[in-house]
C-alpha cells in the first residue's frame, strides 16, 4: 500500500437503544459496555494499529464532540484539528462525504477506513488483516466493505451476498470478492433462509475506499448531495465562515451511505472477515460480548439475584435485587429504570421517542455530566433553585464565565478551590464558601493535587446550561469577542 491511510471515526449516533444508560449528550461510544475502556476509546486503540493517530478523524456533532474530547484525551494533541463537526445530522453519506472533503485536502490519494465509534471487536490481528487487504482493493478502486458471518437469523441488519469470482485480492486467509447484491433488513422467515443458504453476510458498516472515489461515487449516484458537497468545498477552500458551511450542510439531501452510494455502486466490494464482532444495538445483543454466570445471565454492578436465568441485570449505583426473572433486561441508572422482556429490547428507542415529545431530561443527559475539567452532578432541582455537586481535577479549572438570570454559591467540601470573582482572585477550602451574584465574571479551578469538591447552590429564573458566556477557555469551545 503506497497511499496515506485515514481513519474516520462515525461518532454522532444517539445509540437509542441502549436506553437508559445512553442518552442523547452522552450516547452509546461513551459507555463502558465491556473491558476499562469505553466502546470509542477501543475503536481509536484498535484503529492505531494501522493508522497514526494524526491521520484519525472524528466525525461527531457539536453536542456531543466535548464528552469525546475528554474521553479521547489520551490523544489529545495528535487529534487537534482532527474533529469533522456536522452542525446536524444527516445521515452517513453526508457526514462520510464531509470527511473525505478533508481528506482530499490533505492528501488527493488518501485512502479512507470507516468506522463506526460504538463496536466491539475481538480478533486485533484479523481486524488488521482486513484493514490491510481493504486499502489494497481500495487503492485499485473498490468501494469496501466488510461482512460479517452471521450466527443467527438477526432482522436487524442488512446483508451482503459476494459473487465468488472473480477474487479481487487476498490478504492470508482473507479475500475480497465483487458484490452480487444488498438487502434491507429482511423479516423473520427470510434471516432464517440467509442463514441456512451460508453465502449471505451481516453488513458491518465498516468500510475502505479511497477519499476521491467515494466523492465521484456519491456525485455519480446521488447529484444533489454532490453538488452541496462541491460547493462546501469552495467554501472551504475560500476560507469561508463556520456558520456559511454549516448553513449548506443543513440542506444537503439526508442520505445512507448503503442505500444512497453502496448499493448502487458498480465498484462495490466484501471481505468476509473472521473476527468477532458486534453492533451492540440493544440490551439483548449485550450477550454477545460480555460474560454469562452458569444461569446464563449478564449481571453488572450491585445486584442480588436468586434463581432468574437468561436475564440481563445491569445496577448503576443503587442496589438491584431480583427474583426468579427470565429473558429479561432490568437495567437502573439514577433518574432512570428500564424493565422490558428481551425480545422487545428493540423497542427501547421507542420509549426514548416519547420522552423526546414529552421533553424530558432523562432522554437528553445523566444526572452526573462529564466535561474536560472534571464533572457535574445534580442533586436536587425545583423552581428557581438547582443543587450540584462539582469535581474540578487537578490542574483543571472552568471557563471564565458569567450569567445573566443565575446567582451561584459554591461550598467547598474536599480539595482547595481558586475562585475568580470579578476583580479577585482568592482560595478557598474545606468549609468554606463563597457567593456568586449575577451578572459577575468568574472562574473555579484547581490549583491542588487533589481533586476538588464543591456544592453549588444555583438561584434564579431560569437554571439551563446555555445561560453560559464565556469570555475565555482551556478547552476551544466558543467565547465571547
Amino acid at each position: 500500500m503506497s497511499a496515506h491511510l485515514y481513519a474516520v471515526i462515525l461518532a454522532g449516533g444517539s445509540g437509542t437503544r441502549f436506553w437508559p444508560l445512553s442518552r442523547h449528550l452522552y450516547p452509546k461510544q461513551l459507555l463502558r459496555i465491556m473491558g476499562d475502556d469505553t466502546l470509542i476509546q477501543q475503536t481509536m486503540r484498535r484503529v492505531l494499529g494501522s493508522v497514526d493517530p494524526g491521520r484519525v478523524l472524528i466525525s461527531t456533532n457539536p453536542a456531543q464532540a466535548e464528552s469525546i474530547r475528554v474521553q479521547l484525551g489520551e490523544w489529545k494533541d495528535r487529534l487537534e484539528g482532527n474533529f469533522v463537526i456536522e452542525p446536524e445530522g444527516r445521515n452517513t453519506a453526508p457526514a462520510i462525504g464531509l470527511a473525505a472533503l478533508e481528506v482530499v485536502r490533505r492528501d488527493p490519494d488518501g485512502v479512507m477506513v470507516i468506522l463506526p465509534a460504538d463496536h466491539v471487536v475481538k480478533g486485533e490481528a484479523r481486524f488488521q488483516a482486513a484493514v490491510r487487504l481493504g486499502a489494497t482493493l481500495a487503492e485499485a478502486g473498490h468501494l469496501v466493505t466488510f461482512g460479517i458471518k452471521p450466527i443467527r437469523p438477526e432482522t436487524g441488519y442488512g446483508y451482503i451476498q459476494p459473487k465468488r469470482a472473480p477474487r479481487l485480492g487476498k490478504e492470508g486467509k482473507l479475500a475480497g470478492y465483487p458484490v452480487a447484491r444488498f438487502v434491507e433488513k429482511p423479516d423473520a422467515r427470510t434471516a432464517a433462509r440467509y442463514l441456512k443458504a451460508g453465502t449471505f453476510y451481516w453488513n458491518s458498516g465498516m468500510f475502505v475506499w479511497k477519499a476521491a472515489t467515494i466523492l465521484e461515487e456519491i456525485d455519480k449516484h446521488q447529484p444533489a448531495l454532490g453538488r452541496g458537497l462541491g460547493r462546501i468545498k469552495q467554501l472551504l477552500d475560500a476560507g469561508a465562515s463556520r456558520s456559511d458551511i454549516d448553513g449548506l450542510y443543513r440542506g444537503l439531501p439526508s442520505v445512507s451511505i448503503d442505500t444512497g452510494v453502496m448499493e448502487r455502486s458498480a465498484h462495490a466490494a466484501m471481505i468476509p472477515v473472521d473476527f468477532q464482532w458486534s453492533d451492540v444495538g440493544n440490551w439483548s445483543s449485550i450477550e454477545e460480548v460480555a460474560p454469562q454466570d452458569q444461569a446464563g445471565n449478564v449481571i453488572n454492578g450491585k445486584v442480588v439475584d436468586l434463581d432468574s436465568r437468561n436475564s440481563i441485570i445491569y445496577a448503576d449505583r443503587r442496589l438491584v435485587a431480583t427474583i426468579g426473572l427470565s429473558d429479561m433486561v432490568v437495567v437502573d441508572t439514577p433518574d432512570a429504570t428500564l424493565v422490558c422482556p428481551k425480545e422487545r429490547s428493540q423497542d427501547v428507542k421507542k420509549v426514548v421517542e416519547i420522552l423526546r415529545k414529552q421533553k424530558a431530561p432523562e432522554q437528553l443527559e445523566h444526572l452526573t455530566v462529564y466535561r474536560p475539567w472534571g464533572s457535574y452532578t445534580i442533586l436536587e432541582e425545583g423552581s428557581g433553585y438547582k443543587v450540584k455537586r462539582v469535581t474540578v481535577n487537578p490542574g483543571g479549572r472552568l471557563s471564565l464565565q458569567m450569567h445573566h438570570q443565575r446567582s451561584e454559591h459554591w461550598v467547598v467540601i474536599a480539595g482547595t478551590a481558586r475562585v475568580t470573582r470579578g476583580e479577585e482572585i482568592f482560595d478557598l477550602v474545606v468549609g468554606q464558601s463563597t457567593a456568586i451574584p449575577t451578572q459577575t465574571r468568574h472562574r473555579l479551578e484547581n490549583p491542588g493535587r487533589e481533586i476538588l469538591h464543591i456544592i453549588e447552590v444555583q438561584n434564579g429564573p431560569y437554571l439551563g446550561e446555555d445561560d453560559i458566556v464565556r469570555f475565555q477557555d482551556d478547552y476551544g469551545r466558543n467565547v465571547k469577542r
